[in-house]
């Protein structure tokens, strides 16, 4: 130990002979310094004109444009030029060959002038170390754990490219043959990661191997032991390949026992690489304040509950639009986007299921006229050079599971003790189920999923049709995130006419009925609520005498006729309307509306408790305190004729029943305008009625769904530092620090010359 020490001195010493060494080091202060100083002062400016902050250590530090991600793509460039001259310089000058017969083992020299460099390396970390001190005083409540995982990242990925510079150096007596070398292999180890990913024994290989985005999760908070065991083989890998090639020049071995050697070494990594990646052996730490990178609380209780394998069999339809998301050369990247949960079940299988049959994809058939789906699966075979084991036809799909619900689009399910639950793609920006969709696919297979039924027979709101009035978007649309049905919800219609409400129903919702109910709707729906089941009714004003039966039973009514107010912006029917507040969280939670948002009810009749059925009533939305007239629907103005007539104030327009009957709580909701929530309305930009009704289903569901996904309020969100500290630091790390770094090293060099 003590002559690796030794030599990693001298290597030192020499290292700092050179003007390379203080080029780096002052070219690596100016431009972590600018990155840092640049960040810090735009979010100063920006918090000047009061723009909100949030989340201000990742946003610093990690991120898409933060600190610790810029230097990261800029450090491959660095490395080459220290590495380049450690063993190169050697054989150059011939001074190898005096190492090589002097009783020094070649181990120690190798790992001499590795560490020698690993020291180096370190004063890149020392200088990043600087600017979290200076962030820690200029960031209130920075996320000091945080900034340090990243330094924990950087300096692996750093050491890794030295090591393997060193190998590179061991091969050529040249060192700029050496720097360009150790670019084009970590060129290679990052692209090598998209090789061979569809052939089956060798992709996992490749993508063990693949350097590209192995600091990521670190720099993002999440210390995983499968990247740090990564940066450790990679490096022993290179290091002990650096030994071998220097014993060549010393032991006389023939060619089959070197290429036994390095096959065996080559061996021995890739399978330590492989054991230690595996999902039941990896370890985690998250190092962020808020556990950014665990699952939520809600999440970790799911997943607690599953004791046994889980199985998520993806089904991919290569005419779907989103095909590619899914093929062979896509699967590892696919895996790795479940590793929240794989982390903590372990015993998840994936599997990947290929076919073709009609898709939603027009462009694809509008691309290719006159070809059938069998045709198409076998041009885009052909011209994307896919590679399938297996490739079912419809009617074999078909014999193992029924897709055409599905509108054959990418599918997954995910199966859990005997149970079976799609989890799908979405037509939205992010594509892939997030935290929010796969925990409630879960929770589905763990306790029973809540059962929405929509009454139909008379005319009803439609909850599989898309016109601005229907519900399809807000419950039954599959490419729709947030709707229901993705959210773990099941959603289902029956003629209330004809057919007995199921007895597993949770939420009836009658949804504005234009017909008269027929008695026997009208029986079954007041035995359903006899039996303390939970029920919405929603109405508007010109049909709403349909519901009376029904709402005569519960105690209230609906004004005849729908409510207007003057406005200088809108319609007279456009009701601005306003949250009541202090509800009683007993009864009812809502989400905050911090932006306040409008919940907008376009044509409302208002509601009254006429008689006390045993119902607690809770108003939810009310008219705001203008005068409001009821009127016939479709008029432009009021009139003054109407504004003679008597007038209200802080109506209600929607309200929650509740009382305790057969041992639970029954809950009710009655509003007097349908279209809240049609499909026009949960579109409405700037409106808070999506959250509003998302809040209403969720109290439905006692909370169990949609799964509640929000994390701890960062606290990191305030700059302390003032423009003019901001400017002294620029000149200090900017200026001053590289200066004096040039100062030392020409002090240092100059001293050098002259002995």
């Amino acid at each position: 130990m003590k002559t690796i020490f030794r030599i990693a001195k001298t290597e030192l010493n020499t290292m700092f002979y050179s003007p390379v060494a203080w080029v780096v080091l002052v070219i690596f202060s100016i431009q972590s310094s600018w990155k840092f100083f640049d960040l810090i002062e735009r979010f100063e400016k920006s918090q000047k004109l009061g723009n909100g902050m949030d989340n201000l250590s990742q946003v610093v530090f990690s991120g898409f444009s933060g600190l610790y991600t810029e230097m990261q793509n800029y450090l491959y460039l660095y490395v080459p030029l220290l590495t380049m001259g450690l063993i190169s310089r050697e054989i150059n000058s011939g001074s190898i060959k005096l190492l090589l017969s002097s009783p020094i083992k070649i181990k120690d020299i190798v790992l001499g002038k590795y560490l020698a460099i690993a020291a180096y390396c370190f004063l890149f970390v020392s200088i990043l170390g600087l600017q979290v001190i200076i962030a820690y005083f200029s960031i209130d409540n920075l996320d000091l754990k945080f900034a340090i995982s990243g330094l924990i990242g950087l300096y692996l990925l750093v050491c890794t490219y030295a090591a393997i510079g060193l190998f590179m150096s061991c091969l050529t007596s040249y060192q700029v043959v050496a720097a360009i070398s150790t670019l084009v292999v970590l060129a290679g180890l990052n692209f090598i990661g998209k090789l061979w990913q569809d052939i089956a024994f060798v992709k996992d290989i490749t993508y063990f191997l693949s350097i590209a985005g192995r600091a990521n999760e670190i720099l993002e908070g999440l210390i995983i032991s499968k990247d740090v065991f990564y940066f450790v083989l990679v490096s022993s890998l290179f290091i002990v390949l650096s030994i071998y090639k220097l014993q060549t020049g010393r032991d006389a071995q023939t060619t089959s026992k070197r290429v036994l050697k390095y096959t065996l070494l080559i061996t021995i990594v890739l399978s330590l690489g492989y054991v230690t990646s595996r999902a039941p052996l990896t370890l985690y730490k998250d190092m962020s304040r808020t556990k950014s990178r665990t699952l939520t609380k809600n999440s970790l209780e799911i997943v607690e509950k599953i004791e046994g394998p889980v199985k998520i069999t993806t089904y991919v339809n290569l005419l779907d639009l989103y095909y590619f998301m899914a093929m062979p050369a896509s699967q590892n990247q696919d895996i790795a986007s479940f590793e929240q949960y794989t982390r903590f079940l372990p015993q998840t299988q994936m599997e990947y299921v290929y076919y073709y049959d009609t898709s939603t994809n027009t462009a694809l058939y509008a691309q290719n006229p006159g070809l059938n789906d069998k045709q198409l699966a076998e041009k885009m075979i052909e011209t994307q050079g896919i590679k399938l084991d297996k490739l079912y036809s419809p009617a074999e799909i078909k014999k193992i599971i029924d897709l055409g619900p599905e509108q054959n689009r990418v599918v997954r399910t995910v199966e859990y003790n005997g149970k079976k639950t799609f989890l799908r793609m979405y037509d939205d920006l992010f594509k892939m189920p997030m935290e929010k969709e796969i925990s409630a696919a879960l929770k589905r297979l763990v306790v029973p999923a809540p059962k929405i039924v929509f009454s139909t027979g008379n005319m009803e709101r439609s909850v599989d049709k898309t016109g601005d009035k229907n519900y399809k978007t807000g419950f039954n649309e599959i490419t729709f995130r947030y709707s229901l049905i993705n959210q773990g919800f099941d959603v289902s219609s029956v003629d209330i006419n004809a057919q007995n409400i199921p007895d597993q129903t949770n939420i009836l919702i009658i949804a504005d009925p234009k017909t008269e109910l027929s008695q026997g709707a009208i029986d079954r729906i007041s035995k359903y609520i006899d039996q303390g089941k939970n029920l919405m009714i929603l109405a508007e004003p010109e049909t709403n005498s349909t519901l009376a039966a029904i709402t005569d039973k519960l105690g209230i009514t609906f004004t005849k006729q729908a409510l207007v107010q003057e406005s200088e912006t809108n319609s007279p029917d456009y009701l601005v309307t306003e949250f009541q507040k202090n509800i009683d969280p007993n009864v009812i939670k809502f989400t905050p509306n911090p932006n306040n948002n409008p919940i907008p009810f376009l044509g409302s009749c208002g509601i009254k408790t006429i008689k006390n059925e045993g119902f607690k009533v809770t108003p939810l939305l009310k008219t705001n305190n203008q005068p409001a007239w009821e009127s016939q629907t479709g008029i432009t103005s009021v009139s003054p004729e109407l504004k003679k007539q008597p007038s209200v104030t802080t109506i209600p327009l929607a309200a929650a029943l509740t009382r305790n009957i057969n041992g639970k709580l029954q809950k009710i909701i009655v509003a007097g305008d349908a279209d809240f929530m049609g499909n026009a309305e949960l579109g409405r930009g700037g409106s808070g009625t999506f959250q509003f009704v998302t809040d209403i289903f969720s109290w439905f569901s006692n909370y169990q769904f949609p799964i509640d996904t929000t994390r701890p309020e960062n606290i990191d969100k305030k700059l302390t530092i003032t423009a003019n500290q901001v400017f002294i630091c620029k000149i200090v790390f900017i200026g001053l620090f590289p200066l004096l770094i040039i100062l030392s090293g020409a002090f240092i060099l100059i001293r050098r010359n002259r002995r």
